[in-house]
């Protein structure tokens, strides 16, 4: 038996966690990030300043920034390595919660420890405190409760044994892992428990690659069979199962093609024959021509979100099958399911299908639809003004364009600056990105040669998490140089891990593409029949709306402040000697890419179903709308 506090057990008991995966075993969680507060700091920050043992302590600069680092570091580490997360009562809890939905959306496991108010009640309401008159239990640690797969509240010292014991069963666990919430009484933290030395034994989580019983095998296996021109979706499953190569195999014995989720990118080399790219609203032509050309979808490791389906569109009247670890995911679009690891089952499946005696009978059909994407990069990496230059969305707002070009002397555009990044960085950097148009031209143009170097949250689409998630990145790939791509819109909304990247010196570099807005979802307005607004970053005119001149912001000259290494790009000779140049530094660098509206990739064949006006008074809305109806016939109901 040991007396120690609460927090000083929790610190010894995380520093024994091992996970296991195809016999290879390594440390659980490697640290822990915090903002110290009031709730937190002479608690577990005690027990942290006392005796961290092998954690390393890292200090955030923004809980949600913190946290997304951390949702980065784990995915990095095909979530095999956790850096847990701490904050005080009220904002600073009140500050992950996003962090941990994301987490939770994208099956990513993130630990996190808010402090929470006295158990006592005695000192009630203590500072920052948050207090519901219907129930004095309820405190800013319930709002997790939506968006995390466990929580729990540690109100005594002896709750900590069940709460992370059942927490690591979550995060270790690839069927249900995300958030865990372990929200930790501020008092209680201090109070000390006599606790049995079983608890803070060496612990190793096997993560078990569990196959589907050969019944579901078979019955996917049968649909397969009786398919002549079938598809796979390789989703994030097939990343974190490991099973790259498993795929790769399957589909050059059975002649079948593959495309990817966000999540499922770079879990194979784009180079592979039967690689088709991006699928679904994000996806490329080659991956959509051929799902569309398709009889038979095989989901693997993907949840089939509205994006991958092209919000029920794309692939409506196909025969559905699914490998997933996840018995919900499995049974998504009324699909025949095999429950179990990607790699396991692929492996099975394999075995099955060959002595059915089985191959596809494609013949030229997806190589075909490959040349015609190569076509359509040639002309998208070389995409220029010129005097037939038109911008690429066509949902355009006239007076923008000249008017960017004439701010920032700048007429470079989105898709050519993107382009030449990725031939001029080196092939196993790894990129990582989050919102806006970025996704959409980086899962169609962007190509992954090394296994895992793209790290894109798109599950929540999350904006913030890009510069937050280059830096946990880095922390997972310090050999490797990171990438952040993210839009002016995204950096204002987030950066503050930026200074906690100079200040731990891991390196990051951040390619800032400024179009001045939230381009992305003002083409998303424009073009479902609505006017421009609030969606450019514009001063307010003499009408009193936000429609009067762009603002100028030197995004350089603000980072420089940190200590980064910046630099502006207008041309791509600029481009070039930025990213020939960010490569000698050995401190965090940021390339403020001005680029023009409007020049991102479009869609290629893919719908997206949002909540268009049924009644307007606008042309443009009404047809808007028409549209979605005439969408809505052809795709899937279930």
């Amino acid at each position: 038996m040991a007396v120690m506090t609460t927090a000083q057990a929790l610190v010894k008991f995380l520093d024994n966690q091992y996970v296991s995966f195809d016999g290879k075993e390594n440390k659980f969680v490697d640290g822990i990030f915090t903002v110290f507060g009031h709730g937190i700091v002479v608690g577990l920050g005690q027990a942290l300043d006392e005796n961290p043992g092998g954690l390393k302590v890292y200090q955030g600069k923004n809980e949600q920034g913190m946290a997304h680092a951390a949702t980065a570091y784990a995915k990095q580490n095909n979530r095999r390595r956790i850096i847990a997360c701490s904050s005080s009562i009220g904002p600073g809890a009140a500050n992950m919660v996003t962090a941990a939905a994301t987490a939770t959306v994208n099956n990513i496991p993130l630990l996190l420890f808010p402090a929470d108010t006295f158990s006592t009640r005695q000192p009630d309401p203590v500072l920052q405190q948050f207090e519901q008159p219907y129930s004095l239990t309820v405190t800013t640690n319930d709002a997790y409760k939506p968006v995390c797969r466990y929580w729990d509240r540690i109100a005594r010292p002896e709750h900590l044994m069940s709460a992370m014991i059942n927490a690591m069963r979550v995060l270790t666990d690839p069927s249900c892992t995300g958030a865990v919430c372990i929200s930790l009484c501020q008092d209680v933290e201090g109070e000390a428990y006599d606790y049995p030395d079983e608890f803070f034994v060496k612990r190793v989580h096997r993560i078990t690659r569990v196959a589907a019983p050969d019944e579901e095998i078979e019955d996917i296996a049968r649909v397969i069979a009786s398919s002549e021109k079938p598809m796979v979706i390789c989703g994030g499953g097939v990343r974190y199962s490991e099973a790259g190569q498993a795929l790769m195999d399957f589909c050059e014995k059975f002649n079948i093609p593959y495309g990817e989720t966000q999540a499922g990118k770079s879990a194979t080399p784009s180079s592979c024959k039967y690689n088709m790219g991006g699928v679904g609203v994000t996806g490329n032509s080659s991956g959509n021509v051929t799902a569309k050309n398709a009889d038979c979808i095989i989901g693997i490791g993907t949840r089939f979100s509205d994006f991958t389906t092209a919000s029920k569109s794309l692939y409506p009247d196909k025969k559905i099958v699914t490998i997933n670890t996840s018995r919900f995911d499995a049974y998504k679009l009324c699909a025949v399911k095999a429950v179990g690891d990607a790699k396991a089952c692929l492996e099975k499946l394999t075995e099955v299908l060959a002595e059915k005696g089985y191959t596809s009978e494609y013949t030229d059909e997806y190589d075909n639809a490959k040349k015609d994407w190569d076509k359509e990069m040639e002309f998208l990496t070389n995409y220029s003004v010129d005097e037939n230059f038109e911008p690429l969305i066509k949902a355009r707002y006239e007076k923008t364009i000249p008017e960017f070009i004439e701010m920032t002397g700048s007429a470079l555009t989105q898709t050519r600056a993107l382009a030449y990044i990725r031939n001029h960085i080196d092939k196993d950097a790894v990129a990582v990105a989050a919102a806006g148009s970025l996704p959409g031209c980086m899962q169609r143009m962007w190509t992954t040669e090394s296994l895992y170097t793209y790290n894109m949250e798109y599950g929540y689409s999350c904006m913030g998490y890009e510069i937050a998630g280059a830096f946990g990145s880095k922390l997972a790939m310090p050999e490797r140089e990171v990438y952040a791509f993210c839009g002016d819109g995204s950096y204002l909304m987030l950066h503050s891990e930026l200074v906690t990247s100079v200040q731990e010196g891991a390196k990051i570099n951040v390619m800032l593409f400024d179009n001045s807005g939230f381009g992305c979802i003002n083409n998303l307005q424009m073009s479902n029949g609505i006017g421009n607004l609030a969606t450019e970053f514009r001063k307010r005119d003499e009408n009193g709306e936000l429609l009067g001149d762009l603002l100028p912001i030197d995004f350089a000259k603000c980072a420089s402040g940190y200590g980064v290494k910046t630099y502006t790009a207008r041309t791509v000779e600029e481009l070039a000697f930025a990213l020939e140049d960010s490569k000698k530094q050995t401190v965090s660098t940021l390339i403020d890419i001005k680029v023009l509206p409007k020049t991102m990739t479009d869609g290629y064949g893919a719908w997206w179903n949002v909540g268009v006006a049924s009644v307007s008074g606008k042309e443009s809305v009404r047809e808007a709308y028409k549209n979605k109806t005439e969408n809505l016939k052809k795709a899937r109901k279930y």
